[in-house]
């Protein structure tokens, strides 16, 4: 008997639509974009982050609670992604669960305003990342940008890296899935090298937590928040094959496969290479480097080891940005395609078949914010999010469950509503310990949103969806 839930083979409408796309994405290349975004060079930008938000190895408890949480998020992603498969993601998701309400065109909206922020924050924090070890493998490099006259020539050369990744993205669907597979392949062999370094030469003395790290208080209480905050950030993608539904081939199976097992696999490794890492550098050390696994592999095997595994770390930065740009290009496409944002965005390249303006667009305000700090784009990029996406897909599936019978759920979780509810839980502690600038910078994101969404019904009315389809 298969441990997966039920899963009925009656198809619904959309993934009937759906079912012709036979060229379209399987298992292997969904799991292997899922991976490359949530991987990428995330575990080797925050692990100091990490550390320092709780001051010590005993943050790690805030990636448990985590992983938890994502788990209990990822059957919500799986349940509705199998019942509404789509270009889009969360915005398919809330547009069909509020469509019947009198305010429901306002969500969806509201969705793509905040992921124009928080969704390219999260890209460029990974362009910001993989700077950081180029700083390391070439430390000589800034008196040639002064020389030739390029301000921050650092976060210049971030930008242009999105600009190229941009580039590998416009063409077809067929080819993007297989060079996502073929990133992927050299994402988890950087992986996997830094955890059988990292155990053979394994120290567990080095993970001595500091004196009173189990005091539980408010202190204790705002350092896991920050702790999970960077944990969630890093696994950030078990959602992306949502975005792209309705190039999947059998969505009502693959997608919530392939977000277990990309939850699955992905946790366990992250779980391991930060035990290894901080086993070998002392969390003291690691919690102050920009580039600790280029540190790590340093202290282990000599510079020159640890600047040619540099190479290996940007190639996962670029596999990880490559499946995430792939994937959130199709949510402003989607929603203008279906007339719930500016129609400029539905435009689709005329033989190549990708959505040519979302995915400039993306590229562009991608590259604007490689030029921030890195602490505050993680941030941002986690708390902007929660409320109108997390919080709203769980809002948003309860619907589907109780008001809307017309929806079949060929997929349903285990146990609901619990991990719906523990999932709502951890989302709001998540964004309640914040601090208030990022509650704010949150809330105001959402006001300027409804602003302007009243603004332009009022001017332009309903709009007419654009009809060019991807292929």
């Amino acid at each position: 008997m298969s441990c997966w839930p039920r899963v009925t083979t009656q198809p619904t409408q959309t993934q009937a639509a759906a079912a012709p796309l036979e060229r379209g994405l399987g298992l292997l290349q969904s799991v292997a974009l899922n991976v490359n975004n949530m991987v990428g060079i995330g575990p080797f930008i925050t692990i100091p982050l990490f550390i320092a938000s709780m001051q010590g190895p005993q943050a790690m408890i805030g990636w448990v609670v985590a992983a938890l949480l994502v788990l209990c998020d990822g059957l919500v992603w799986s349940e509705l992604g199998a019942a509404l498969p789509g270009s889009g993601g969360t915005y398919h998701f809330l547009r069909e669960a509020f469509r019947p309400y009198r305010w429901g065109r306002l969500m969806p909206f509201l969705f793509i305003w905040q992921f124009l922020i928080s969704g390219t924050l999260e890209m460029a924090s990974g362009y910001i990342g993989a700077v950081g070890y180029l700083k390391y493998a070439f430390p000589n490099l800034q008196p040639t940008f002064e020389a030739w006259g390029v301000p921050l020539g650092w976060n210049a050369l971030g930008a242009a890296a999105c600009a190229g990744t941009v580039l590998m993205l416009s063409r077809r669907i067929q080819v993007v899935g297989w060079l996502g597979v073929a990133l992927a392949a050299g994402t988890i062999v950087t992986v996997v090298t830094v955890i059988g370094a990292g155990l053979i030469n394994f120290k567990p003395s080095l993970l001595q937590p500091p004196p009173d790290a189990f005091h539980v208080n408010l202190a204790f209480l705002v350092g896991l928040g920050g702790a999970m905050r960077i944990a969630i950030y890093d696994f950030f993608g078990y959602y992306n094959i949502c975005h792209l539904g309705d190039e999947v081939r059998d969505p009502a199976r693959t997608i919530p496969r392939a977000i277990m097992i990309s939850v699955l696999l992905v946790g366990a490794l992250y779980l391991t290479m930060n035990l290894s890492i901080i086993a070998v550098v002392p969390w003291q050390e690691a919690m102050k480097s920009e580039n600790v696994a280029a540190l790590f592999m340093e202290r282990l095997f000599g510079r020159h080891v640890a600047v040619a595994f540099t190479g290996l770390i940007v190639w996962t930065a670029m596999a990880c940005n490559f499946a995430i740009t792939l994937g959130y290009s199709r949510i402003p496409y989607a929603a203008a395609r279906e007339g719930d944002f500016f129609s400029v965005f539905g435009r689709v390249h005329p033989q190549e078949h990708y959505p040519r303006v979302s995915l400039w667009a993306i590229g562009g305000l991608t590259a604007v914010f490689c030029f921030l700090p890195l602490q505050h784009v993680i941030d941002a990029a986690v708390t902007v999010r929660i409320l109108v996406q997390f919080v709203g897909q769980i809002v948003a599936l309860h619907i589907l469950r109780t008001k809307r019978p017309d929806v079949p759920l060929p997929f349903r979780m285990w146990l609901y509503p619990i991990p719906s509810l523990a999932a709502l839980a951890g989302w709001v502690f998540l964004w309640a310990s914040s601090g208030w600038t990022l509650i704010l910078a949150g809330l105001g994101v959402i006001g300027s949103g409804c602003a302007v969404f009243f603004v332009w019904q009022t001017i332009t009315g309903r709009r007419q969806p654009a009809t060019t389809p991807l292929e």
